[in-house]
């Protein structure tokens, strides 16, 4: 069958889960939509809150988060996801929808370990709205798209490394910043705070290691899938049959 649910390379392998799970079936769009519409009006509460007084931060400082620059993004590709069918995609986008799954997951692990308050329970999703948004649903629902929905495009060893890219830039950005108005976007990485910049930069090696792990197994679920879809070659002729 060809058309929309074309899906390149060639889908051989489980035909019938395949696709029941393909991208471009209706359900799978209008969850995409719908958490991708959900993140982004989360944001839109955020930015609303931040004009507000005795807020702890301004619009600049909310935008400079990790958080809020990641669901920025994943938003936006969930909604494009939604819109267009997959062959109308780039061959890359799972690679991107891919490291959206890793700064996601990683935020909302990052979120449990060092930032949440210390009495708040990791399994708790009796947050304030707009994070349990951002640190609870959108990792999960990604892991979840990632794990389950076709793909075919395999990631070559170092998309891992690649995917390291934007985290890194965001550390030296924040350090940055940090030394140009002394506001750093989270504890972790403010050397004014106890244990200077030799606790920063333990924990900064700390969190650099743990993207890299959770890359690898992200990277390795990503392939597992695309081959559960078959694989011939990368730029076979698309085509799914029900």
């Amino acid at each position: 069958m060809t058309g929309e649910l074309a899906l390149p390379p060639a889908v051989e392998r489980h035909p019938s889960a395949n696709y029941a799970l393909h991208p471009d079936r209706l359900w799978v769009r209008l969850l995409r939509a719908a958490v991708g519409i959900f993140v982004l009006v989360a944001i839109i509460q955020k930015t609303y809150d931040a004009t507000l007084p005795g807020n702890d931060v301004d619009i600049a400082q909310l935008y400079s988060e990790f958080t809020v620059q990641a669901n920025l993004v994943l938003g936006l590709v969930l909604l494009v996801s939604a819109a267009r069918p997959r062959a109308g995609l780039p061959q890359w986008w799972d690679h991107l929808f891919g490291a959206l799954v890793l700064y996601l997951v990683m935020t909302g692990i990052i979120y449990i370990v060092l930032i949440a308050p210390a009495n708040e329970p990791w399994w708790s999703w009796d947050l304030y709205w707009p994070q349990m948004a951002h640190h609870r649903l959108a990792p999960v629902f990604v892991a979840l798209d990632w794990l389950l929905v076709t793909k075919t495009a395999r990631g070559a060893w170092w998309r891992p490394l690649a995917w390291l890219g934007y985290p890194t830039a965001f550390l030296v950005f924040s350090w940055l910043r940090g030394g140009m108005d002394g506001w750093y976007v989270y504890d972790f990485l403010d050397p004014t705070l106890e244990g200077g910049w030799s606790a920063v930069l333990i924990t900064t090696a700390e969190v650099l290691f743990a993207f890299l792990l959770a890359g690898l197994l992200v990277h390795l679920a990503g392939n597992l899938r695309a081959g559960h879809g078959g694989l011939g070659s990368r730029d076979a002729p698309a085509s799914l049959s029900p």
